[in-house]
């Protein structure tokens, strides 16, 4: 029985890109599977890429096979690589740091790297700048449709040789939370960080307490105010900033119904840095109007 399989690129879906993509799966076998994690990758954003992937896989059954192509170095000497993950699932995709946020949280047990001799699109060997299509989908569908195992796909390949992007540690200072901005929820124009919700129950911080929260970029400061940590947003009135605890279970900085990233032209990865410190004072109930 075949498996589920995900397609994650930065190729946006304006032409033909990920329909190819979905053409060569089909190819493999037509009863596939086949779902989009999303195209909408910045270009070249291997970090997000790397971060969509964590916010992702573990919700799959075991056994669905991921595709992520961010891809700027296409043709190079960079590996072509398949893992599998401490979950039980695979990921086909460039060894260019894409799997740093999954290796990190999740844990990898297996790699191996992609046999091009053997797992690429027939009549496509001239091709060096598709291997989205050429390589990954092409492999990605096999395995899901079990046309190959995973030991099939090539040699094995140690994991920790893997390419890795680097990563911040939330930390607990003499009087704050300190963290970094670790991708934007893109929609809404929340910030989620990669502070813990067990951070900041380990740093006495509850429901309500009103924090100052400086967001700074290089050094240089670029938000500085008092919001309330709230259950949700219904804890703040249109247009106020609170933090709040999102869907990874770690803390996000948002303006009810408004954008924050928009508003403050924030942006996300290790060079923004986050600061949480509790205030003394708890807000005051808020007093519902006639």
């Amino acid at each position: 029985m075949s498996k589920a399989l995900v397609l994650q690129s930065d190729f946006g879906i304006s032409d033909g890109a990920v329909c190819a993509m979905y053409g060569v799966a089909n190819g493999v076998d037509a009863s596939l599977k086949i779902f989009d994690l999303t195209h909408d990758i910045p270009q070249y954003n291997i970090w997000e890429g790397s971060y969509r992937l964590l916010q992702t896989v573990s919700y799959w059954p075991e056994e669905t096979v991921f595709v992520s192509v961010v891809d700027p170095g296409v043709g190079s000497d960079r590996k072509s690589i398949a893992v599998k993950t401490a979950s039980n699932h695979y990921i086909i995709t460039p060894d260019n740091g894409s799997l740093t946020h999954i290796a990190k949280h999740q844990g990898l047990t297996e790699a191996r790297i992609i046999d091009e001799t053997r797992n690429r699109l027939p009549n496509s060997g001239e091709s060096y700048t598709f291997h989205g299509r050429d390589i990954y989908a092409y492999t990605g569908a096999r395995l899901a449709a079990g046309v190959i195992s995973f030991n099939e796909i090539g040699p094995s390949l140690p994991i920790e040789t893997l390419m890795e992007l680097p990563l911040k540690e939330a930390t607990i200072e003499k009087e704050s939370v300190e963290g970094i901005i670790e991708i934007l929820d893109v929609r809404f124009g929340n910030l989620w960080t990669n502070v813990s919700r067990g951070l900041f129950v380990q740093y006495g911080i509850d429901y309500g307490d009103l924090l100052d929260v400086t967001i700074e970029n290089q050094s240089r400061v670029i938000y500085h105010s008092v919001m309330t940590f709230g259950r949700s947003f219904a804890d703040s009135l249109i247009g106020e900033p609170l933090v709040y605890v999102n869907s990874l279970d770690n803390l996000g900085v948002a303006i009810n119904q408004g954008s924050f990233a928009g508003a403050y032209h924030i942006g996300s990865g290790t060079g923004w840095k986050i600061t949480f410190k509790k205030m003394k004072n708890r807000p005051l109930t808020k007093q519902k109007g006639n």
